[in-house]
């Protein structure tokens, strides 16, 4: 066995995501998608400063999957230590990568200990260790870099990210649906520009990570995180909760006289927490809300 053939069989055996095929002597990587049965991998993404001098380190997540939603309830299988288990974690991970979703602040003595994030799914367990490290310190600019957003970077220092409210959510009994509403605000940066249409949060084929279609991909059926559009918009997401969330709309809404207005369907009952997500097209700023969801009433 060459030594590219063998470095191959090892890539496959670690990532289990890549093929190495050998065509002319040329190395080719060729992405195998897996629509289910993969893990979710927590991932950290750095630490910023703030003013207090206490210190916020951001966390993420890769579910390897291309179409499954995996639900990780707070304990053994999705801990966070010190201070754990519940660290401000999501429960419902969404397929293939979400950055920057949460942040865990530590004091400003906190010197070179870590936060450790523990996730178990299919069998497999996977951790992130959140360090100070100076190697691991970003601000906004960089945040807006990796979340895809604008090239100029005067654009980033100039800009206030959107603030937002959402309104309280009564209970609710299934079959019925809950109403949501958010209120939201911003500094009028970036200045408007003509909106590109908002593509569809449920794409028919998969990509790779660079956004390109995989050949004989299966069709991807679960919801992804996409790029907002331009201007103040706000979309949807289930951040915890014992099953599924469907929102109406879907996809990003624009923000019309300061607020939006969706509809949450419930498969189950259950404590469900959802986020409202607000981008200005460059930064953006999530608010939380806890709905409790009851079984239908027994008839007598």
């Amino acid at each position: 066995m060459s030594k590219y053939s063998s470095w191959c069989v090892y890539m496959l055996a670690v990532s289990g995501l890549f093929v190495c095929r050998n065509v002319a002597h040329a190395q080719q990587w060729v992405p195998i998608p897996e629509v289910s049965g993969q893990d979710v991998v927590p991932v950290y993404e750095g630490w910023e400063r703030n003013p207090d001098g206490t210190f916020d380190m951001f966390f993420g997540y890769m579910n390897r999957n291309y179409s499954e939603d995996l639900n990780i309830p707070i304990g053994q299988d999705n801990n966070m230590q010190p201070g754990g288990p519940d660290r401000g974690q999501p429960t419902y991970f969404y397929p293939r990568r979400d950055q920057f979703v949460f942040r865990v602040r530590v004091p400003k003595d906190w010197g070179e200990k870590d936060v450790v994030w523990t996730l178990t799914s299919h069998g497999r367990t996977e951790k992130a260790y959140g360090t100070l490290a100076p190697s691991w310190e970003i601000d906004e600019r960089l945040i807006v870099k990796n979340m895809g957003g604008t090239q100029r970077l005067d654009e980033v220092d100039n800009d206030q990210p959107p603030t937002v409210k959402v309104d309280p959510v009564p209970p609710v009994t299934l079959p019925n649906t809950a109403k949501l509403t958010a209120y939201v605000t911003d500094d009028g940066l970036p200045k408007p520009v003509a909106r590109r249409p908002v593509a569809s949060a449920r794409p028919t084929s998969g990509s790779d990570d660079g956004g390109g279609p995989i050949a004989n991909a299966p069709p991807v059926t679960a919801r992804v995180r996409l790029r907002p559009p331009q201007g103040l918009s706000v979309i949807w997401v289930q951040y915890r909760g014992p099953g599924k969330v469907t929102f109406d709309p879907e996809d990003y809404q624009a923000v019309v006289g300061g607020k939006v207005t969706a509809t949450a369907t419930f498969s189950e009952p259950g404590t469900y927490v959802l986020r409202a997500i607000a981008s200005d097209s460059i930064e953006q700023t999530t608010e939380n809300v806890t709905v409790t969801v009851a079984a239908p009433a027994s008839r007598p």
